[in-house]
């Protein structure tokens, strides 16, 4: 039998690559990678910075008109109506401070107070929340029409009534439970 070895054959066509440009081209993505990733998280938390608007806010900048916005309102009891056959809810939100020491109170106050900011709000197909009720902090997203109505798509709704925050020292767990 015969014997065969193999051996490579040198190619003398191949250019040769230097490894400091192959490096550098890493190094350049690389750099462009996390350039973008920077300005994503950057970009993100600066527009998410606040989470809502207060109604004050809205009433008095025409430049929200037609935008969507979250703003956040408390909501007065004796304006809720609540069409069922077409799933229309309307109610006005009085504008409640950003600083407050209470949630409860500082509702409250919002809801009684005749000079306040006031806002008609229009939520459609959906059905009505158990939680919206007199001095329930309303979080709501939508848009604010020319008509001075807003148009909410989303509703978020809290009753600081049936849920207070613990105070440092507290617990949480109710006695004798």
């Amino acid at each position: 039998m015969a014997e065969a070895t193999w051996e490579k054959p040198q190619s003398t066509t191949e250019p040769v690559r230097a490894r400091g440009s192959e490096r550098l081209k890493f190094l350049i993505g690389g750099i462009l990678i996390l350039a973008a990733v920077a300005y994503l998280v950057i970009s993100g938390t600066l527009s998410g910075a606040r989470y809502y608007i207060t109604i004050d806010e809205l009433v008095s900048n025409p430049e929200y008109v037609g935008q969507t916005v979250r703003v956040a309102g408390a909501v007065d009891g004796a304006t809720i109506n609540f069409d069922s056959q077409n799933l229309i809810i309307t109610f006005d939100a009085a504008n409640v401070p950003l600083d407050y020491e209470n949630l409860a109170t500082a509702l409250h106050e919002a809801v009684i107070d005749p000079n306040g900011s006031r806002l008609t709000v229009r939520v459609e197909g959906q059905p009505m929340p158990d939680l919206l009720q007199h001095e329930a902090q309303a979080i709501m997203t939508g848009t604010m029409g020319t008509d001075g109505v807003f148009h909410a798509s989303e509703l978020l709704l809290k009753c600081p009534t049936r849920f207070e925050e613990a105070q440092p020292g507290q617990s949480i767990v109710e006695p004798g439970a």
